[in-house]
């Protein structure tokens, strides 16, 4: 194989490695956002009920 090869072979390597890691990272935050809101919306529903007006104000 050819040095040119070799180094267009490490290249693309590395760059759909770096890609497949952005793409899971990026899953990560979606569903970690995700878990915020419905907790954010399970504290404001629980705090609807029991009348606590310092929760509510967020």
């Amino acid at each position: 194989m050819t040095l040119g090869k070799r180094l267009a072979d490490i290249g693309y390597r590395t760059f759909s490695a770096s890609m497949m890691l952005l793409t899971v990272y990026g899953g990560y935050l979606a569903v970690m956002r995700g878990y915020r809101y419905m907790e954010k919306q399970k504290q404001l529903k629980l705090a609807a009920e029991n009348q606590d007006p310092d929760v509510i104000k967020d």
